[in-house]
Formats: structure tokens, C-alpha cells, sequence
């Protein structure tokens, strides 16, 4: 069990539980929040998620990036504590699962509304099929570089203002801003596990942005994200004003200054923590970004 939970990444699901939770907000901030939804919004968000972590253990063993000089932590499938064949179960099962909490979740917004479950169901299966695509099968995206693309559309807008349709069932399109903030913040967690992995990766033929544009501009893209996420948040308290109290989120800011820092001037073999701590940071924004919309 030890090792399966290992395999799960569970340091990650702050991440995934960040863009729900902004939807969640921004829904209350509109009084149409609704706890059932919002739980199977995580639930479907969290199973997602493992999902994508169980695929990308195999997929980078079967690719060759994870092996025994890497970096990074041990892969479960690379290591040998789990078999290929276990893992390809496990994956079938979290998909079975992505399926029925997402079409519950469906029914839970919609009912019978035919049009609105087809559309947010292909959403759905689109997601799965990103999240196994990455690094799975003979030309995973992942390893052309379009992983940071995925990660904003998946873990920014659609995570973001799809969860929030679910809660009011109407797309308020400056909420296109906060969205993009998750989403930045997001594609810095991948961002720092791609400088971490920059060697391997390389030598596995996996070409992420670090790999194509190097360590040093890496970092440059890293701060570029982070300070993205933050302007996209103040244009949009900015155009959307109603109290000071709005911009509580920058109490949010020391923390990723702090990740940017540690990014620049840590040597690869020291960068894992920092995942952690931007994935905890993101989740923080969005709870003290949330609180400062509700309280305005």
C-alpha cells in the first residue's frame, strides 16, 4: 500500500484541488455554490489526477526517462515496485473511476439535460485522454514539449471556469483571469520538475521547454510564470473592485518569491521540495484570492 501511495504522488493534489476551489469560489462570490457539486468536482479532479501520475510512472519508465541515475524520486514501475502489468490495471481502474464520478458529478449539475452531460462529458473524456496521453503510446505529447500548454488549458481554464459552469451554469468571462493565474501556477509545478529532470530527460529524447531553451531560460520562464499568475489576479480585482480586502492574495506573494529564488540558485538535485512548496503555495492563493471575494 506504502509503495501504491507513493505511486499516487499525493504532494500533487493541492494542485488539482487549487483550480476547483477557484471555480468554488468564484461561484459563491456569484451565491450559487453548491456542496455536492463541489465534491464531486474534487473527487473527479482527484482521480484525474492520480491518474495522470499513475500514467506518467509508466509511460517515462517504458520511454526511458526514468532510470536509475535520474535525479528525481524513484519511480514505482522503473524501480520494480510495481509491475507493468499492475500498473496498466491501476490506470484502467482510476479511468473507470474519472468516468463515474464525472458522470455522476453530470448528473448532479444538470439532471437529464441532455446537451449540457454530452458537451462537459467529452470535456471529460478529453481530460482522460490528455492525462494518459502525456506520456503514454508511441507519441505522448509530453515529450514534444506541449505539456505546459496542456497544463493551462486543463488545470486553468477548463479547471477553473468549467467547475465554475457546473456551480452557475453561465460562462462569466473575466473570470478568464483568476483561471489563467491557476494555470500559470500550475504550469510552474511542471516547470520545476522539467529543470530537475533537464539530464534525463534530454537523454530519453523527451524534450520539455527546459530541455529546448535551456536551464538559464528556464528560470527566466519560471519567474515569467509566476509573475503572470499574480498580474492576472490584479487585472482582475482591478477591473472588478469592490474592497481592498480583494487583493488578500498578495499575502500569497512572499512564497513564491521564495520558489523563484530557490528555482534560480539550487542545484537540480535539490529542486524536488520546491514542487511542494508551489503546489501548497498555489493552493494558498487561491483560498486567500477566494476569502478576499467573498468578503468584499
Amino acid at each position: 500500500m506504502k509503495v501504491w501511495i507513493e505511486a499516487f504522488r499525493l504532494r500533487t493534489l493541492p494542485l488539482s484541488l487549487a483550480c476547483i476551489g477557484m471555480g468554488g469560489f468564484l461561484a459563491a462570490s456569484q451565491h450559487k455554490f453548491n456542496g455536492l457539486i463541489f465534491f464531486l468536482c474534487c473527487s473527479t479532479t482527484i482521480f484525474l489526477q492520480i491518474l495522470s501520475n499513475l500514467s506518467n510512472d509508466y509511460g517515462d519508465t517504458v520511454h526511458g526517462a526514468d532510470h536509475a541515475e535520474r535525479v528525481g524520486p524513484q519511480r514505482a514501475v522503473q524501480s520494480g515496485a510495481i509491475s507493468s502489468a499492475q500498473m496498466k490495471n491501476a490506470i484502467i481502474l482510476f479511468v473507470l473511476l474519472c468516468l463515474v464520478s464525472g458522470i455522476t458529478l453530470l448528473y448532479a449539475a444538470f439532471g437529464l439535460e441532455l446537451k449540457s452531460i454530452l458537451y462537459f462529458l467529452g470535456l471529460g473524456l478529453l481530460s482522460i485522454a490528455a492525462a494518459i496521453a502525456y506520456t503514454v503510446g508511441k507519441k505522448p505529447y509530453g515529450y514534444v514539449g506541449l505539456g505546459d500548454l496542456s497544463v493551462l488549458i486543463f488545470f486553468g481554464l477548463v479547471g477553473v471556469m468549467g467547475s465554475q459552469y457546473l456551480f452557475t451554469k453561465e460562462f462569466s468571462w473575466p473570470f478568464i483571469l483568476p483561471a489563467l493565474s491557476c494555470g500559470f501556477f500550475s504550469i510552474a509545478v511542471l516547470n520545476i520538475n522539467n529543470i530537475r529532470d533537464i539530464e534525463s530527460d534530454r537523454s530519453a529524447g523527451k524534450f520539455s521547454i527546459p530541455v529546448r531553451i535551456g536551464r538559464e531560460n528556464a528560470v527566466q520562464y519560471h519567474w515569467v510564470l509566476l509573475l503572470g499568475g499574480i498580474l492576472c489576479a490584479v487585472a482582475f480585482v482591478l477591473t472588478n473592485f469592490k474592497s481592498p480586502i480583494q487583493f488578500l492574495f498578495l499575502l500569497a506573494a512572499p512564497l513564491l518569491a521564495v520558489n523563484g529564488k530557490k528555482v534560480s540558485t539550487l542545484p537540480s538535485e535539490k529542486l524536488d521540495p520546491m514542487l511542494k512548496q508551489m503546489a501548497l503555495s498555489t493552493l494558498l492563493f487561491v483560498l486567500l484570492f477566494g476569502l478576499g471575494e467573498l468578503l468584499a
